[in-house]
């Protein structure tokens, strides 16, 4: 008798109706009956995800796919950390920065081929305070427009440069105490954004090394930016040149501690969440915490 592989699909049903039912029928055609058990299930609100996954471990599911964006990805996670049940990324969001960083192509048929080929890796997880982020975590400018970005209607990136563009006047760049690993130093940045990835989103690249597999979280200061910065700050964050710029400094470890009086906002994987420890975040790093499905050869 064979044991079919069990998988459970997770939808955020931001997809649409149409894309739902292409997606429906890709999955059918690389996950057949034959091979795979398969569930196909919905997020219907706050935390589901976390749920579903934790219910998936302990009915032994071989592997939980999340389909959507990197906010709907981060919270599928939360229930497999740790665990042998592997996470599977089909990219239906915006930025779709984890999928980038492991190489998933954004393609549904191609990202679905690789859930029924199976090659699994742990990759690490970070922590900013309590709240687990895969691609990025930051207090600068990018958690002030993460702020607005939750609360507005409009998605993709036009929408997030509206909103950077607006939001650069009235932002003032903050002075942090940064200790990295027991090393301290106080710096003034526009950007204070902990990696655990390369990629922000939109193949934009603040920490171009940085690798999920590497035990290390990466430290991006961007000094106090004119107006003018923004653009060639930009081009080098496509280019992945950033980290030998003017407008980057950087550090790795797998500690770091963050402080400012005029700490205001968190973002993890580009969404806001609370500050829960006064003007303070530490972040540090799970080595190997989450099993994650791969392209076969990385």
């Amino acid at each position: 008798m064979t044991v079919l592989r069990k998988i459970l699909i997770i939808i955020n049903r931001k997809a649409g109706t149409d894309r739902e039912k292409r997606l429906g029928e890709s999955i059918r055609r690389h996950l057949p009956a034959d091979r795979f058990a398969v569930e196909t299930t919905y997020l219907q609100y706050l935390g589901h995800g976390a749920d579903l996954a934790r219910d998936a471990v302990r009915r032994g599911v071989d592997t939980v796919v999340a389909v959507g964006g990197d906010g709907s990805i981060n919270e599928v996670a939360q229930g497999l950390l740790g665990t042998k049940t592997a996470l599977a990324i089909v990219p239906l969001g915006s930025g779709n920065g984890l999928a980038r960083a492991l190489k998933i192509p954004l393609d549904v048929g191609l990202a679905l081929q690789l859930v029924a080929a199976g090659a699994k890796r742990p990759m690490d997880a970070g922590f900013a305070n309590e709240h687990l982020f895969l691609s990025n975590a930051g207090v600068g400018f990018d958690a002030v427009i993460a702020d607005r970005f939750r609360h507005s209607k409009k998605r993709g990136l036009i929408n997030y440069a509206r909103l950077v563009i607006g939001g650069f006047y009235r932002y003032r760049p903050s002075t942090y105490s940064v200790k990295v690993d027991g090393q301290e130093q106080g710096r003034k940045a526009f950007l204070m954004t902990v990696a655990n990835g390369n990629q922000f989103g939109y193949e934009f690249k603040l920490a171009p090394q940085a690798s999920v597999f590497d035990g290390m979280l990466d430290v991006c200061l961007v000094p106090p930016l004119g107006f003018f910065d923004l653009l060639p700050l930009s081009v080098r964050s496509l280019r992945g040149s950033i980290h030998k710029s003017r407008y980057m400094e950087h550090f790795t470890g797998k500690e770091i501690e963050v402080s400012s009086p005029e700490l205001t906002s968190l973002q993890v994987d580009g969404d806001a969440v609370p500050l829960t420890n006064g003007k303070t975040v530490y972040f540090r790093v799970a080595q190997g915490a989450l099993q994650v499905i791969v392209p076969p050869a990385q």
